[in-house]
């Protein structure tokens, strides 16, 4: 069998199993990643070096096979016979080829598909300011980000800029005009797409990830001047991502950044994706809003105080991660055991839960 034909079984089969992830590497069989667990395809042999460099080559077009020969590593879309696509990482690991796919659904979910909290509809109804999705890896950042976007496009006729790395999320323009830029096609890097939005008239900016400093500040700028930015950053909490926007910065510029923030921020929302009792995934959400309390604690640099705010706060949306994770667990969407897996504070989680 080709190549090829190997090939699109394979991502056949990512498909019919309902696979998030698919992994090609020496030694092992194809893996699928199913529900949040990696499952071996035994019936698959075991890949030899060249049989993985043969299928992630076959991935990649001329021009990507030259970059990641350079380079050692590259991120890239692949549009698999117009039925999916996935975001595709190939990279070296001992001498040997390797590759990781995330499959893309071709349909964008609603924040309602995604079992997401109701009240991230009020952040695509703002005409400007600056709103973060954050979390680990592989937790549904851009499909919130996603979702978040086609929701804009549906509702309102604007013009919405995305700069990407790389494209993951087709859109379908509707009431929206849509321009996608692709880091290393369309574009040489964030900073420089994201200055570039300035001369392009956009209403609403998406970040795919903010990176250095100087992406940081000039998103921060956008959302000072007018524009909606929807961005995402790797934290684990709403009070750690101010932090780390902070931190990116020179001291001497520290003051200024939080000044900034403080007035532009719209809110955080800090996800995991979940494994269920009854298989399959459900979002657990930490909801941070800018509020006059919130605010003034970013300006006056108290951000270690945000915790508790959020946590006093439930009236008006705001959710801890651990009273999220308590509220699921008495519902039975998930065991006790996987939620203080994905705590930050596992004793009080178990305090929440008793009450």
């Amino acid at each position: 069998m080709s190549n090829n034909n190997v090939l699109k079984e394979l991502l056949e089969t990512v498909l019919n199993q309902g696979a998030s992830d698919f992994h090609i590497s020496v030694g092992h069989p194809p893996v699928l990643r199913i529900g949040g667990r990696l499952v071996q395809l035994v019936r698959k042999r075991v890949l030899s070096p060249e049989d993985s460099k043969a299928l992630a080559f076959e991935l990649m077009t001329k021009e990507q096979q030259e970059v990641f020969v350079n380079d050692k590593e590259i991120d890239f879309s692949y549009n698999f016979e117009d039925k999916a696509r996935f975001r595709v990482n190939v990279f070296y690991q001992r001498g040997d080829v390797s590759c990781a796919l995330r499959h893309i659904p071709n349909k964008i979910a609603t924040i309602e598909d995604l079992r997401l909290p109701a009240i991230i509809h009020e952040f695509t109804r703002s005409a400007q300011g600056f709103f973060l999705v954050t979390g680990p890896s592989s937790q549904g950042k851009s499909t919130t980000l996603a979702a978040l976007v086609d929701e804009i496009n549906h509702t309102k006729a604007v013009h919405i800029i995305t700069i990407e790395d790389p494209i993951e999320y087709v859109f379908e323009d509707d009431r929206s005009i849509i321009d996608q830029r692709e880091l290393g096609h369309d574009t040489l890097s964030f900073s420089k797409a994201l200055k570039a939005t300035f001369r392009q008239d956009p209403d609403v900016i998406m970040v795919g990830e903010m990176r250095d400093p100087e992406t940081i500040s000039t998103a921060i700028t956008a959302a000072e001047t007018g524009h909606l930015v929807l961005a995402t950053l790797h934290t684990n909490s709403a009070s750690q991502s101010v932090h780390r926007i902070v931190d990116s910065f020179p001291g001497t510029q520290q003051n200024q950044i939080r000044a900034q923030l403080s007035g532009s921020l719209l809110g955080i929302i800090s996800q995991r994706l979940i494994p269920r009792i009854e298989g399959g995934l459900i979002p657990a959400c930490e909801i941070m809003l800018n509020t006059p309390a919130v605010s003034n604690l970013i300006r006056e640099n108290k951000v270690h105080e945000i915790p508790m705010v959020i946590e006093t706060s439930s009236e008006i949306g705001m959710i801890s991660l651990n009273r999220y994770l308590a509220d699921l667990v008495r519902v039975k969407e998930i065991s006790m055991d996987v939620a203080q897996n994905y705590s930050l504070n596992p004793a009080e989680l178990r305090s929440l839960v008793k009450r």
